[in-house]
């Protein structure tokens, strides 16, 4: 599989999980729901071009990079607090999920953030190889 296209990949994946996660935020009472969210949703929307339109750019895997390291850190952020790692959170319905989706978005960032990397390195060692 080429790179970009495992990157797109990964890329779209951490959104799609990104997304259902803020959405169990809210159905858990981690963050409110309101106009707030208007930016959250213009976050997934500039990841999403960076990941579909513009990841053979630099700019799209600078996007994409971020992206990837705002998801790993979403993740840690969680793992670490205190509600997250309670018995009482852990039986609680939709537990699971949250806690799924957490592993499955860290492990996609963490992935983006190798990928996007890499092909940063790819460009600037193509562009000095070039001069």
């Amino acid at each position: 599989m080429k790179h970009r296209v495992l990157l797109t990949v990964m890329s779209v994946l951490s959104t799609l999980l990104f997304s259902i996660h803020v959405m169990d935020d809210m159905v858990h009472g981690f963050d409110r729901v309101g106009p707030q969210n208007a930016f959250g949703i213009l976050i997934l929307v500039v990841w999403l071009y960076g990941a579909l339109v513009s990841v053979e750019r630099r700019s799209g895997l600078i996007i994409v990079l971020l992206g990837g390291i705002f998801a790993a850190g979403v993740t840690m952020l969680h793992l670490r607090g205190a509600v997250v790692t309670s018995r009482e959170f852990a039986l609680s319905p939709g537990a699971f999920r949250f806690l799924w989706t957490l592993w499955a978005l860290g492990t996609t960032g963490i992935f983006s953030v190798i990928l996007a990397a890499r092909g940063l390195w790819s460009m600037r060692a193509a562009r000095i190889e070039a001069s």
